[in-house]
């Protein structure tokens, strides 16, 4: 296989940091990125080499290798081993006295495994890329435990997802990222959740607020009120002599909680007293009469 230089592919110089590989790296993987580079075989190939270099020089022990044999750093080992091995001046037809250089280390590499043609690629498995993907929901969707189908990046993907999902929250799903050069393992999905508000429920955690309007005359001589709920519509009873913003508890009625199977919180309902505008003269006669009890 070619050489390739990994100080070049990551435009940095021999001499190096490691602060200045990382820096390097991570430059080099965003320009080259597959999410920024859709159907680029080329900038897929660079993507690769990137990888490739950064797991060499990033790793002193393989840097060291890497410097001393070139593209056959992976098998520097294995080569001291046979070097150990052997008797000094035999063997191959000469000594092995003195250190070898890059071309020294590859015509033994050759002679012992069968020529340029059988050389081993020196090259890695790297895990693929990950993928991040947006689901959009609204709270009754993230209520109940539901399947949904994305398409990332070209490719249908179905999930579960598991009631009681907050806004913001993330799963993975392992290995439906990009496929892993050089036969490694594939990348993971990640994907976010975006729960919008809804317009009368309101979600903290896993316990539900609402606001219930009460006319004056049932907050005063008590009576009933239905109340719609996540589940269904509750009917609930009002005291005499209820009070405005008092807040009512009902126990279990909230939002699921994430992945408990039969667990919830609580719905708490605040009761908004109305005032009646527009009163007829009757109307204001009887207040004022009230009034003066």
């Amino acid at each position: 296989m070619d050489y390739i230089d990994y100080y070049k592919v990551l435009e940095i110089k021999k001499d190096a940091t490691t602060d200045d590989i990382k820096k390097a790296y991570r430059k080099q993987a965003r320009k080259y990125h597959p999410d920024l580079n859709p159907n680029n075989e080329e900038a897929n190939k660079k993507f690769q080499q990137v990888n490739e270099a950064n797991e060499v020089l990033s790793d002193p022990e393989k840097r060291k290798k890497y410097d001393r044999h070139g593209k056959d750093w992976q098998h520097a080992d294995q080569f001291n081993s046979q070097r150990q091995q052997r008797p000094q001046g035999g063997g191959f037809g000469r000594g092995f006295s003195g250190s070898f250089g890059g071309d020294d280390f590859s015509d033994f590499f050759s002679s012992m495994f069968g020529g340029g043609g059988q050389r081993s690629s020196g090259r890695s498995p790297f895990k693929g890329q990950d993928f991040t993907a947006e689901l959009n929901l609204n709270l009754l969707d993230a209520y109940t435990t539901h399947k949904q189908t994305l398409t990332v990046n070209g490719k249908q993907v179905r999930i579960t997802i598991p009631a009681g999902i907050e806004n913001g929250q993330k799963i993975k799903l392992p290995g439906y990222g990009a496929p892993g050069p050089n036969n490694g393992p594939a990348g993971d999905l990640y994907i976010t959740f975006n729960i919008a508000e809804h317009h009368k429920f309101k979600r903290k955690g896993n316990d539900i607020y609402i606001q219930q309007d009460v006319d004056l005359y049932t907050a005063v001589l008590g009576g009933e009120a239905i109340v719609e709920t996540l589940s269904g519509k509750v009917k609930l009873n009002i005291p005499a002599g209820t009070q405005p913003d008092t807040n009512l508890r009902l126990k279990g009625k909230g939002y699921p909680v994430y992945k408990k199977e039969n667990q919830f919180g609580d719905l708490y309902v605040k009761w908004q007293i109305k005032i009646p505008t527009n009163l007829n003269a009757k109307q204001k006669e009887l207040f004022e009469q009230l009034s003066k009890l």
